[in-house]
């Protein structure tokens, strides 16, 4: 089923161009997001004043940008390096055995690919109760706690992954030579197959949860939206009531419609990037057969979460990008609602 898991050279015909434009992004999108984090401090999913104290939702960030820089310092390099060489990872150290290398890779890829879907998930836990139980998360959603996520997460994430070094499960070298992983097909053993389908299935109840999450805060955010909206329009009937007197219609800054729309490209992308791996181990159980061309695939897939993440969650919610975002998609969508309600009270006043 492996064809290149004892091979000392990298497969012909391959490229370093995709795993370098990857590490290139990632790591610049990492750098770029440590940067605004040190530079002012991130809120809540809730909107809040301007230069909120340190939250729960920034200790959170800032243990996410930091394993998926880690992640992509640790893993990357190597592959550029097998790349460069034209060695595999069972080639580059030959003197200290074969496997060490592999071994250490394959761990390094399942560690950082659980702990930060763990955190994501931990993120949109914060970010759902904020909103929708506001009450439960002011009591007992504090800092202290939010700072022992990422120390738990690591322990666990630790733990887990190190079963295949004690055969609970198997690393092995994938095509074209340049990264190890899981061993996806059985093998003579059935903890092999256990193993790939446990990390598989902790992924897949990870991610629908993170969905879940999502989805229950978009839905708190357009009833947010929902409300402001009417608020509104009773302010402008009050401004167009000769009688109202100093009555002025309060701004619409439409905050609440930003996080709806981010949510939910977040929630699209992890799901598409994360949902190839889930399948492809669970196909490989299944059928007893792989497509070591579609496992890396899926792999590229999975690593595209630690590239989109700090984009999502820190660079688009700067003001710079909210300024960009408002002119391109917000000016027009209040100037469509500003254009309905003058018609509309174009013909009750015409009636």
């Amino acid at each position: 089923f492996y064809p290149c898991q004892n091979t000392t050279s990298v497969e012909k015909g391959n490229s370093a161009t995709m795993g370098g434009v990857l590490f290139s992004a990632g790591l610049l999108g990492n750098l770029l997001a440590l940067g605004l984090l040190a530079r002012s401090g991130l809120g809540s999913c809730r909107p809040r004043p301007p230069r909120p104290p340190p939250s729960v939702f920034y200790v959170l960030v800032c243990g996410l940008t930091i394993t998926d820089l880690l992640g992509k310092c640790l893993i990357s390099p190597v592959v550029l390096a097998a790349y460069a060489q034209n060695r595999s990872l069972r080639g580059l150290m030959p003197a200290s055995g074969d496997e060490s290398l592999c071994q250490t890779f394959a761990f390094f890829m399942s560690f950082f690919g659980l702990a930060s879907t763990l955190q994501l998930l931990a993120m949109a836990l914060e970010c759902w109760l904020s909103l929708g139980h506001p009450f439960f998360y002011q009591r007992h959603i504090t800092l202290r706690r939010g700072v022992l996520v990422a120390p738990v997460v690591g322990a666990f994430c630790l733990a887990f992954c190190a079963l295949p070094l004690m055969g609970f499960g198997k690393f092995i070298q994938y095509c074209p030579g340049t990264w190890c992983f899981i061993r996806m097909v059985r093998d003579d053993s059935i903890w092999v197959v256990v193993y790939s389908v446990l990390y598989s299935t902790l992924m897949a109840l990870v991610v629908l949860a993170i969905v879940l999450c999502n989805l229950g805060a978009m839905r708190n955010l357009y009833t947010m939206h929902q409300r402001l909206r009417r608020h509104t329009r009773c302010g402008l009937r009050d401004i167009a009531d000769p009688g109202a007197g100093k009555k002025v219609a309060s701004s619409h800054p439409l905050e609440e419609l930003d996080h709806l729309l981010l949510l939910a490209l977040m929630t699209v992308l992890f799901t598409m990037c994360s949902v190839p791996l889930i399948y492809r181990s669970y196909y490989g159980a299944v059928q007893d057969a792989t497509e070591e061309s579609d496992d890396l695939l899926a792999l590229r897939f999975l690593s595209v979460i630690s590239i989109v993440d700090p984009w999502i969650f820190i660079i688009f919610r700067t003001s710079v990008f909210r300024m960009f975002f408002h002119k391109i998609f917000i000016r027009p969508l209040m100037y469509r609602n500003w254009q309905s309600h003058s018609y509309q009270t174009n013909v009750e006043s015409s009636l």
